[in-house]
């Protein structure tokens, strides 16, 4: 069955966690010759890192601005027979023969955010899903915030298809690149973006009551508000910033940190949870949401967003070398269940349950 892919997001973004998971699935399936394969794009996408990647062969279609075009839903009218769409982002094809299928990754937009820009968001994922003919959910919990708020979905259309994590990450890589201001186990290390639900002010004061250092990864450049808030907090030789770094990068400061503190109230998965335990790096979060479902077996699951609360959890089992280990060992155990490999086959288990639904028919 021809399968059609919607590259909109490496036109949305120039990095980012869809455009990773979007890259990981269309890398396994260039390398299959089971179907029919077809890309729309768009401006700018050769400007994602990610894309830069790919060798595919797309259809461009350049006419209106990405601004525009990313709320218009494509006719791609190239075959008579059923295909399947699948979009990087809350589009569905207008096409009658399309199989319209959607990936949902959270409902931050939803919980979170106010004004114009969350109207525009959730009115095109409304739109997307109640099109769509299956739906795809990075977790079971967003896969249950979304028969919350879409009760009438057909369930037996619904699937869960979990995130994968980078093989770059590892225990015993020996790296001498990039490295903290910090000695090994002296630091926490906080990665992501800081909007307000991230809680970042709580790995701030979790580190302050501890007196440890913090890494700072990702989530672009400190504003000046968050400069100001980080410095009322944490003298400057407490903290470290780091952007754009590599994979290896990332590694090396899992692997040296006493922990990842992610103290989000929410998340649709969370991927820098698998790479920390897979980079032998124990992880601090919040018991609830799809951080309690993917973080595994683990004492390190806090209950209040209190920073006491999270100083005395990291002192009761990371200050003894003992405890780490077992939540090394647990962590490792737990991440090795989250392979990009097993998200593509998971994926393409779905593609084939629609391929053959339409032959049986």
């Amino acid at each position: 069955m021809k399968i059609v892919f919607d590259n909109i997001v490496f036109s949305l973004q120039r990095s980012g966690g869809i455009s990773v998971v979007w890259y990981e699935l269309l890398k396994r399936m260039l390398e299959n010759k089971k179907f029919d394969l077809s890309f729309l794009e768009y401006n700018g996408a050769t400007e994602n890192i990610f894309r830069k990647k790919l060798e595919i062969n797309s259809i461009s279609i350049d006419t209106f601005p990405v601004s525009i075009i990313r709320y218009l839903n494509p006719r791609v009218g190239q075959t008579n027979e059923p295909f399947i769409f699948h979009s990087s982002y809350y589009r569905t094809s207008s096409d009658t023969n399309a199989i319209n299928i959607t990936t949902v990754h959270d409902f931050i937009y939803e919980k979170f955010r106010s004004g114009i820009r969350k109207q525009i968001h959730c009115f095109q994922k409304r739109r997307a899903i109640e099109k769509s003919d299956y739906i795809i959910c990075v977790s079971e919990n967003t896969k249950n915030d979304l028969l919350l708020m879409f009760p009438k979905i057909n369930r037996g259309r619904v699937f869960v298809v979990h995130n994968g994590c980078s093989d770059n990450y590892n225990p015993d890589f020996l790296y001498s690149g990039l490295q903290s201001r910090f000695n090994k186990d002296q630091y926490l290390i906080y990665v992501g973006v800081r909007d307000e639900y991230k809680r970042f002010d709580l790995a701030l004061e979790t580190a302050a009551g501890l007196n440890l250092g913090l890494v700072i990864v990702g989530g672009g450049r400190l504003t000046t508000e968050e400069e100001k808030m980080v410095r009322s907090i944490l003298p400057e030789n407490q903290y470290q910033v780091f952007q754009n770094i590599s994979d290896n990068d990332l590694n090396s400061l899992y692997s040296n940190a006493l922990c990842l503190i992610y103290p989000s109230m929410y998340e649709g998965f969370g991927i820098p949870i698998i790479e920390a335990q897979k980079a032998g790096c124990p992880v601090v979060a919040y018991n609830g949401g799809a951080m309690k479902e993917i973080i595994g077996d683990t004492p390190l699951l806090f209950d209040e967003f209190n920073a006491p609360e999270i100083s005395n959890l990291i002192k009761a089992h990371l200050f003894d070398s003992d405890s780490r280990d077992q939540i090394v060992r647990q962590g490792l155990a737990n991440s090795s269940k989250y392979t990009w490999d097993k998200t593509f086959e998971e994926t393409i288990r779905i593609y084939n349950i629609i391929s053959c639904s339409k032959q049986d028919k």
